[in-house]
């Protein structure tokens, strides 16, 4: 394993980097046709227009100085006056005739006058109307499967013979409901008051995006009692040079979801809910058209630029990688497209919905995004499969989740190490050192099984030394029973080169050469090491230091000369004893200690008589009164048949002693 000094982000080279831009503008080219289709969606639409309701209100603009004062028909009028709607058109004249009195400039009635009512009422009204009055008309399509006809209703005939003007009243609401374009009537009600009050644009905006000026009840409001009597009731010269317009306005605007009588939803209404009355959003028409505030829709090939240009900027913001730079730059692209939206509906009056350009932002950024985790994830597993051929598939999985890991570094644990080494290989690479490929092929069949084993119980590899391999257990993961699985691994290990052997029996005697027989010795010792990443800042190995590792080590090189494939130290024979039956062999020094190690090894078949004699032959060897001739040796080699060898190496031992 290598360490980074620092750390950065990975990015792909080569035909990778190559392959992921393809995918790149594949994936850009994608967005770009699914955004024009989606477009063509009425629902995408209406989500453009939602965009539009939030950005031409969130600074909250209010209505513009000079505009229009409305008289509302509201609850302290029906109280005050007293009379059942609708009220006496007499009423209406004097209110006409108290607000030209006042100096209004031009009176606006949003009430339709459409049907006679008494003669002298309809004279009354008539005698008080003129140039300077608006009355509204309404204009109403009605669908049915046999036809489509269109209704215009207008005031009396007599009224607009008077000199008074007529405009329809009537608005185009959206798809959901929500009323934001300027009518498209050349003589709509309030384009007739701009015309009367002479402040009409040469062109009428028809069809424009309507600047919305705060919640209900914004415009200057006066109750309608209040405006009979404005010499008592209202501030000096309040309606002086003024557009007045009268109609339905209830003091508590209606909420969206329960309507109201001649009430609309307006961009406001995403704040607060409420609906804004008709004569209130005839005020917003006449000020659009009056101050030129309406919005212009852009064009549809300036909005395929900016979808476009989105496009191309989160193409080079993944250009190369994604990371966590990647959501920081994304969230300011997309604050940019609201800001810049916002800046052309105040300052140019155009809206460029930043729904295309957003949409298309994040689904090529999150999309590559997606493309890139997934290929890390595949790339993750890959190099966890390589690696866990190096070290212990545990470790590579806690390296993966916890990279802070990978640092030189250890910590003082109890492990189980093992150490195996084949007998006599030098003899067999001896043998084999004109044909280096089957030597190669022979050290990879006797090491795959015996590492498989090492892993399938739980160990680590360590390293490999040749022919020896060094493993230990309880690190990097816990293992409470570390001593018992690293003692099963070794008998794995040994049923493994059986196995082998007998391969290699067959194939010898297919080409009819002499087989190449495998022996091992193993060695293995528990006790407290060091462990973790040891070596330099540029290379180092998840490894195990410390005397208990050492004694492991001479372990294994020392069971040749007890004749035993096993060999274990004071502490693992007696974390196993529970498990396995382990004999005492000998008390050795070994290279770097001056205190006696007992050494065990592990028997499968002895009873219980024969262990507590070898037991008595082991006291007798320490204390000195064992004979070559004692009977024990044959006596034991028969009881103990795996400890046969053992027991004609310490007579050897004896005689060879007695000759000195």
């Amino acid at each position: 394993m290598r360490a980074q000094k620092n750390p950065r982000q990975v990015r792909p080279a080569g035909g990778q980097a190559e392959s992921r831009r393809l995918r790149l503008l594949v994936l850009s080219l994608t967005v770009l046709i699914a955004i024009s289709f989606l477009s063509r969606l009425p629902a995408w639409s209406l989500l453009e227009l939602r965009s539009f309701d939030y950005l031409s209100t969130v600074d909250d603009p209010r209505p513009p100085p000079g505009g229009p004062v409305i008289v509302a028909i509201d609850e302290p009028s029906l109280a005050d006056i007293n009379a059942q709607w609708p009220w006496p058109r007499s009423l209406h004249a004097q209110l006409v005739t108290q607000l030209r009195a006042a100096g209004a400039r031009v009176i606006g009635l949003d009430i339709i006058l459409a049907e006679p009512s008494t003669p002298e009422n309809d004279n009354a009204i008539t005698n008080a109307v003129g140039p300077d009055v608006v009355l509204a008309g309404d204009e109403t399509l009605i669908e049915t499967p046999q036809a489509t006809q269109l209704i215009r209703v207008t005031p009396l005939q007599q009224l607009t013979e008077a000199g008074a003007k007529t405009g329809i009243a009537s608005v185009d609401l959206g798809g959901d409901g929500t009323f934001r374009r300027i009518p498209a009537y050349e003589d709509g009600f309030a384009a007739t008051l701009a015309k009367a009050s002479g402040t009409i644009s040469a062109t009428l905006p028809a069809g424009q995006l309507i600047q919305s000026f705060g919640p209900a009840r914004s415009y200057p409001t006066v109750s309608y009692y209040q405006a009979l009597d404005p010499a008592h009731l209202l501030p000096p010269d309040y309606f002086k040079g003024r557009v007045v317009l009268v109609g339905l306005s209830l003091q508590n605007a209606p909420v969206i979801d329960k309507g109201g009588v001649d009430a609309f939803a307006t961009s406001y209404t995403v704040h607060t809910g409420t609906l804004t009355s008709g004569v209130e959003i005839q005020a917003t028409i006449y000020d659009n058209i009056r101050r030129g505030l309406s919005i212009e829709e852009a064009r549809l090939p300036v909005v395929a630029a900016c979808i476009l240009i989105s496009v191309l900027l989160a193409a080079a913001t993944v250009w190369r990688s994604t990371g966590w730079l990647t959501i920081v730059t994304s969230a300011a692209a997309l604050l940019a497209f609201a800001a810049l939206s916002f800046a052309g509906i105040r300052l140019a009056h155009i809206f460029v919905a930043p729904l295309g350009p957003t949409v298309a932002y994040i689904s090529v950024v999150f999309g590559q995004a997606a493309f890139d985790y997934a290929e890390e994830r595949r790339n993750k597993r890959q190099i966890i499969r390589a690696f866990a051929q190096y070290i212990s598939p545990d470790l590579v999985r806690r390296l993966s989740q916890d990279p802070s890991q990978l640092k030189l570094g250890g910590e003082r644990r109890t492990l189980s190490v093992l150490f195996s080494d084949v007998r006599g290989f030098t003899t067999i690479a001896e043998t084999l050192k004109d044909d280096p490929e089957q030597l190669t092929g022979l050290i990879n069949r006797l090491l795959t099984p015996l590492s498989d084993v090492v892993m399938d119980h739980g160990g680590t590899i360590d390293k490999y030394m040749g022919d020896c391999i060094m493993a230990f257990w309880n690190a990097p993961l816990d293992d409470p029973d570390h001593a018992l699985h690293a003692v099963k691994a070794s008998l794995a290990m040994q049923a493994a080169i059986s196995s082998l052997n007998r391969e290699l029996e067959r194939e010898a005697a297919m080409r009819g050469g002499r087989p190449h027989v495998l022996k091992m010795g193993v060695g293995i010792n528990t006790g407290e090491c060091i462990v973790g990443n040891m070596g330099s800042t540029r290379r180092f190995d998840y490894s195990c230091l410390g005397d208990s590792v050492n004694l492991a080590s001479r372990l294994e090189g020392a069971s040749k000369n007890y004749g035993v494939a096993l060999l274990l130290g004071e502490e693992t024979a007696r974390m196993v004893a529970g498990t396995y039956t382990v004999v005492e062999l000998d008390r050795i020094i070994v290279k770097g200690r001056t205190v006696p190690s007992p050494v065990y090894t592990v028997v499968h078949r002895a009873e219980a008589e024969a262990l507590a004699a070898h037991q008595a032959f082991i006291a007798a060897k320490y204390a000195g009164t064992l004979a070559p001739s004692d009977p024990a040796f044959d006596r034991l080699a028969a009881d103990i048949p795996e400890l046969a060898p053992y027991y004609v190496i310490v007579r050897e031992a004896l005689v060879e002693s007695g000759e000195e």
